[in-house]
C-alpha cells in the first residue's frame, strides 16, 4: 500500500557520499522537523536531470522560507552515481541531500516502486514530492507517469504549502 498524507514514514537507511566514501544515513535523523523529499526514477535520466532536480534548486530558498529544514532527493541508485549527478546538476552545491536507496527498500516500504523493462528501469521509484513534518507526511504529489514532472515539481509543492 502506498504512503498517504497523514502516514508516518517508515525507518529507512539510505546512503550518500561522505568525505571518506559511502555513508549510511537514517531517514529519521533528517525528518524530525520539516523536510521535503522528492524522488526520481533514475539519476541522469532526461526528465529527472532537466526538470525535476532543477525545480528544487530554483525553489530551495522559497521552501526554506516556509520552514523547510532539509531537501532530500531519493533515487534507486548507488551513492557514487548520486554524488556525480548531484555535482553535475548543481544539486549538491544548492544543499540538496542526494540519497541512494540502492536496493529500493525505502521505495518499496512506502509503496512507490515500479518497473518499466522497455526503458531499462527495474525496481525504481515513482516520481513524487512530499512534505514531512515530524515524520508525518503532510503533502504528497505523485506523478501518473515517470516521464512527467508537473505536480511533483518544486513549484507545485511550494504552491501547496
Amino acid at each position: 500500500m502506498a504512503i498517504a498524507v497523514g502516514d508516518t514514514l517508515p525507518e529507512a537507511t539510505l546512503t550518500e557520499m561522505g568525505p571518506d566514501g559511502p555513508t549510511e544515513v537514517q531517514m529519521s535523523d533528517l525528518i524530525g522537523g520539516k523536510a521535503v523529499i522528492f524522488a526520481v526514477p533514475g539519476a541522469y535520466t532526461p526528465t529527472c536531470s532537466s526538470a525535476h532536480v532543477p525545480s528544487f534548486i530554483r525553489t530551495k530558498n522559497q521552501l526554506m522560507a516556509k520552514g523547510v529544514e532539509t531537501i532530500i532527493c531519493v533515487s534507486v541508485n548507488d551513492p557514487f552515481v548520486l554524488n556525480a549527478w548531484g555535482a553535475d546538476t548543481g544539486a549538491t552545491d544548492a544543499g540538496i541531500r542526494m540519497l541512494g536507496d540502492a536496493d529500493a527498500a525505502f521505495t518499496k516500504a512506502i509503496g512507490m516502486d515500479f518497473t518499466a523493462p522497455p526503458v531499462g528501469l527495474i525496481n525504481r521509484s515513482k516520481r513524487y514530492a512530499m512534505v514531512v513534518e515530524g515524520g508525518k507526511v503532510t503533502h504528497l504529489n505523485v506523478e501518473d507517469s515517470p516521464g512527467e514532472c508537473s505536480i511533483s515539481a518544486g513549484e507545485a509543492l511550494l504552491d501547496e504549502m
